[in-house]
């Protein structure tokens, strides 16, 4: 009785067979960390020795006994969601068929939670996981607050900030203009009106007039003298794109590139000067200007006023570009010289841009046309 059967015979053999698979989980004892086969296994080790020196321990202090058992139960568990099935939504029962695999696993029968239904629903309440119950049985999601996954999340929301298309950016200055448009009152639409002439019983006279006078033959040329051609528009356009030397393509294609990459959704720099527009701060602070002392978040400025030197944190929102006079220094603010220091050369009014000179760096000398009032900004040179 009670001697164990050799290594290679046919009860040893049976012994490793019926000790492989997963056994009844109501025999099995957790203080004992001992599996049994049968009732009658489970029932002679209840009333052994050593089983009865662990229930000793257990009565001590049994609340922390079955807080540590909960705890790598859950622990287990929620491992096995993170990593096998990530935030997609599963089966709360598959889960556990996955976690119970290893033999050396937490039972269930040793924790707070007597049913599985239990433990889903207390992950639910502790906010751990996304529960719900259908007919197929309880379904769990896993939520992922790691400090990467929220740091990832924060990344992603403020590149699809500055990824705005020129696209939304256009129909959101047109959708502003239609607000202010609204604002100023409605516009008075033509009305028309049906064609009638006053008197119907008027004749029309044709006053046609004849030359009688016979006018002087002209002198013969020499037709085989070919008269001097006077270009047209279009055939200057395309003189002038063919005088256009590799340089010249090779720089407007560096323009484009270098636009493209620095054209942002934001542009305040510190150094500048700007000019509030906005009356939501107060009739004191409309239309003043300031120097951007700091720069917050790539979008919030702090403005100290250059009238009361107060100051002020503000949305770029609210701000509006300040074009100094000729011959002073700018600082281009967004667009493909952003970041560049130039000089104010010349202002065209009617198309809203200025030509600018690069005042330092690589680019030093380079004359650029065409740029925009709000890509510019007056430059603080106290």
């Amino acid at each position: 009785m009670g001697k164990k059967a050799e290594v290679g015979t046919p009860k040893y053999l049976a012994n490793k067979m019926k000790a492989k698979g997963l056994q009844k989980l109501r025999w099995y004892c957790q203080m004992c960390q001992k599996q049994c086969r049968d009732e009658n296994g489970f029932k002679c080790h209840t009333t052994s020795e050593s089983h009865q020196r662990q229930l000793l321990l257990f009565a001590d202090n049994s609340k922390r006994y079955i807080d540590d058992f909960s705890y790598e139960f859950a622990k287990g568990y929620m491992e096995i969601l993170r990593r096998q099935f990530g935030t997609k939504r599963v089966n709360a029962n598959k889960v556990y068929q996955e976690y119970i695999h290893d033999r050396d696993h937490v039972h269930m029968n040793g924790t707070r939670w007597v049913t599985l239904t239990g433990f889903v629903k207390w992950l639910g309440k502790t906010g751990q996981a996304v529960v719900d119950e259908t007919e197929k049985g309880w379904f769990i999601t896993y939520i992922d607050r790691s400090p990467e996954t929220v740091e990832r999340e924060e990344m992603k929301k403020k590149k699809q900030k500055m990824d705005k298309n020129d696209e939304e950016k256009q129909m959101e200055f047109v959708e502003k203009q239609i607000r202010l448009a609204q604002k100023q009152g409605p516009s008075v639409e033509p009305v028309y009106t049906e064609l009638v002439r006053d008197n119907e019983e008027e004749v029309l006279k044709l006053d046609i007039k004849l030359k009688t006078d016979k006018q002087a033959t002209p002198t013969p040329q020499n037709i085989f003298k070919i008269p001097p051609t006077v270009p047209t528009e279009s055939k200057k356009r395309k003189l002038d794109d063919k005088k256009k030397s590799a340089l010249d393509e090779i720089r407007e294609l560096e323009e484009s590139k270098r636009e493209k990459q620095n054209r942002k959704d934001y542009w305040i720099a510190e150094n500048i000067i700007v000019k509030v527009i906005t009356r939501n701060l107060g009739e004191e602070y409309y239309k003043q200007k300031g120097i951007v002392k700091e720069v917050k978040d790539k979008y919030v400025a702090v403005v100290k006023l250059l009238d009361s030197g107060k100051k002020l944190k503000i949305d770029q929102e609210h701000l509006e570009t300040v074009i100094p006079a000729l011959g002073k220094l700018v600082k281009v603010v967004n667009g493909a010289y952003r970041g560049e220091t130039a000089t104010l050369c010349s202002v065209d009014e009617k198309n809203f841009c200025v030509e600018i000179e690069i005042y330092s760096g690589l680019l030093k000398g380079r004359k650029v046309k065409g740029v925009q009032y709000e890509d510019i900004c007056k430059l603080n040179d106290q």
